[in-house]
């Protein structure tokens, strides 16, 4: 009795191949990145194959998906003869955006950047980073933040919200466009029952406050920040301490606003005075107000939704630019909760 062969699986017509060339071996070395994991994010994410062969990358699979990962790749090597390193984030924005074109970015001020928002580019210039909103709804946002002197941005935890909205508070502020920063948060979350907490009052709040600091040092050297919070340039407060306040020439975010009460939303939205600015971050998906008390930022987004200068941009899953488990989880609980 013979033995027969198995037969291979058809190959789909749609797959062939695509050879790009890249001059620079040094530059291709950054653009495959460290064991060529650059080149497996986009192969995983693009569901292509690319194989390196001396200074060519030879992209195969369907036509499609070759030619994302040919705009992708080129991209990100113009990013890198630009000066511009390519981390994974970065790769992620351009498989998102579908716009990986890397130009060199000029110098300015929140001027200019709107001027290049006009392109279509969109990147918030900071002292120690340029930062790139990775999906379109982040993109909007960003534009929303320098557009309007009201924004609201909601959605899951990990979609940029909060990160975004302190990039340009810092950009406007190293800018001349504003003389200070103010960052605020419920500092508990149900009720703000400091007294329960053991410390002086810095101790107490510094653990609802560590998020906002973790943003700014991304974005300001620590000498230059801890400087200008010694001079009330940039201060980090909670909310129950705007009471009172007139906040003119400020750059203002409310972070995690899902969780202050109608009388406190209120009460920050009437601190905006002359020459401010005001973001307002949150999930309607994590309130933790007692059972029975309303969230201001339910009721703000219904009673200002037609408010002039007012903006609201809206993020899902599909935003999450942590680790792609986390959009997914986020999908399963909305699965069940909705």
């Amino acid at each position: 009795m013979g033995i027969s062969a198995l037969t291979p699986p058809p190959v789909p017509e749609d797959v062939h191949e695509t050879l790009l060339e890249f001059p620079d071996n040094r530059l291709l070395i950054g653009l495959c990145g460290e064991f060529d994991r650059n080149l497996a994010q986009i192969e995983h994410q693009l569901e292509v194959q690319i194989l390196r062969r001396g200074n060519q990358l030879a992209l195969i699979g369907p036509g499609a998906a070759r030619n994302q990962a040919e705009e992708v790749l080129r991209g990100l090597y113009a990013r890198l003869e630009a000066g511009r390193g390519v981390e994974s984030g970065d790769i992620d924005a351009a498989i998102r955006l579908g716009d990986p074109i890397f130009e060199t970015p000029g110098r300015g001020g929140a001027e200019s950047q709107l001027e290049m928002f006009q392109g279509g580019r969109v990147e918030i210039r900071t002292r120690k980073k340029i930062v790139e909103p990775r999906t379109e709804a982040q993109k909007a946002y960003v534009k929303a933040l320098y557009g309007n002197e009201l924004g609201f941005g909601i959605g899951p935890a990990g979609t940029g919200k909060t990160y975004l909205a302190v990039a340009v508070g810092v950009s406007m502020l190293i800018g001349g466009h504003v003389d200070r920063i103010i960052l605020s948060r419920p500092a508990v979350e149900a009720g703000e029952r400091l007294g329960f907490l053991p410390g002086d009052m810095k101790e107490k709040v510094d653990p609802y406050m560590q998020p906002l600091y973790d943003a700014l040092n991304d974005f300001l050297p620590s000498k230059q920040l801890a400087k200008m919070m010694e001079e009330k340039t940039i201060e980090i407060a909670p909310l129950a301490f705007m009471r009172g306040r007139t906040l003119s020439g400020a750059f203002v975010v409310l972070d995690e606003a899902q969780n202050a009460t109608s009388m406190q939303m209120k009460m920050f939205l009437t601190r905006l005075g002359e020459g401010s600015r005001m973001v307002i971050t949150g999930d309607r998906t994590q309130v933790d107000l007692p059972r029975g008390m309303a969230s201001g930022l339910a009721e703000a987004e219904r009673i200002l939704g037609d408010v002039k200068g007012v903006s609201f941009n809206y993020f899902t899953a599909k935003d999450v630019v942590r680790h792609p488990l986390v959009a997914r989880i986020i999908e399963a609980y909305e699965k069940v909760e909705g």
